[in-house]
């Protein structure tokens, strides 16, 4: 019997995501918590749940692509939430950015309660990589069951990288995001100080071509920053620092020092409040600008 895929959540990732699995032709029922999201997806011919356990109960294997670590637990706890519809042996591949410790806990809840399998899946790789099926995927959890849904995630991406049990994924995603966001303060800080001293900010990104400070960040944002091209947004502010928060935290608890991670925080948060939270990254060079461009 064909493999039932159902997603939920349809938004700037989720959608390319989904309209890849249909391409590839699986067949597909997805559900968002704003319904009319999905009717792009129902236009190609996939199928739409009314809630999430009625999406639970109509497929094999269920993939999640939600906001925060909140809306993950919202979505399989709730009364109409997956955890309602879940079969023995079914497995969930989330596919969200979310806490290592409470990607532990949902998947111990859907073993205990559901007989259920949890894979902790994160992608990196932004629309882009969505769209294109090249994003970077780390996991999390049961090898086998891993394997099992290896060709659906090969759908979506480049690189499938198995780093443990369950939350480990996760634990690797934080790790990425660090680096990501990190990347993109001193990539605005970069592109401020060039304008300043006289040099053509849009010169920077082929300039650094290939050398050791080159990276996708930098040629991505830097022509963004300089042009001022903040649109259409490819991702948010709000999402990296949310990813930074979630990496202070694990450091508290491991304990790790993550001194960078925790001044990049509070630096986009500064920038989020002053109500860049759902603008593109590439607004960050405002800080430094005076924030003309933002307000």
């Amino acid at each position: 019997m064909a493999l039932r895929l159902g997603f939920a959540g349809i938004g700037l990732m989720g959608l390319p995501m989904c309209e890849r699995l249909l391409a590839a032709g699986y067949a597909l029922t997805v559900w968002n918590r704003t319904p009319e999201k999905c009717i792009p997806l129902l236009e190609q011919g996939a199928q739409q749940a009314l809630t999430a356990k009625q999406l639970a109960e109509t497929c094999d294997v269920l993939i999640l692509c939600l906001a925060d670590t909140q809306s993950v637990q919202e979505v399989v706890l709730g009364e109409q939430g997956i955890a309602k519809g879940l079969r023995p042996q079914q497995i969930i591949v989330d596919c969200s950015s979310i806490e290592p410790q409470a990607t532990r806990e949902l998947a111990s809840y859907v073993q205990i309660e559901c007989s259920a399998v949890w894979l902790d899946v994160p992608v990196s790789g932004g629309v882009i990589g969505a769209q294109t099926g090249s994003l970077t995927l780390m996991a999390g959890g049961d090898a086998q069951a891993l394997a099992q849904v290896k060709p659906v995630l090969m759908q979506l991406g480049q690189r499938l990288t198995h780093m443990g049990e369950v939350g480990a994924g996760q634990v690797t995603k934080v790790c990425n995001q660090m680096l990501v966001a990190c990347n993109a303060l001193v990539i605005a800080e970069v592109v401020a100080l060039a304008e300043r001293a006289g040099v053509d900010a849009q010169l920077l990104a082929p300039a650094l071509a290939g050398g050791f400070a080159d990276s996708k960040p930098l040629q991505i944002l830097a022509p963004q920053m300089a042009s001022q091209t903040y649109e259409p947004i490819k991702w948010h502010v709000r999402t990296l620092l949310k990813d930074l928060d979630t990496a202070v935290k694990l450091s508290q608890n491991t304990p790790s020092a993550t001194p960078m991670s925790g001044l990049a925080a509070q630096l986009m948060r500064t920038h989020a409040v002053q109500g860049n939270a759902d603008k593109d990254p590439a607004t960050l060079v405002e800080l430094y600008r005076g924030g003309k461009a933002c307000t």
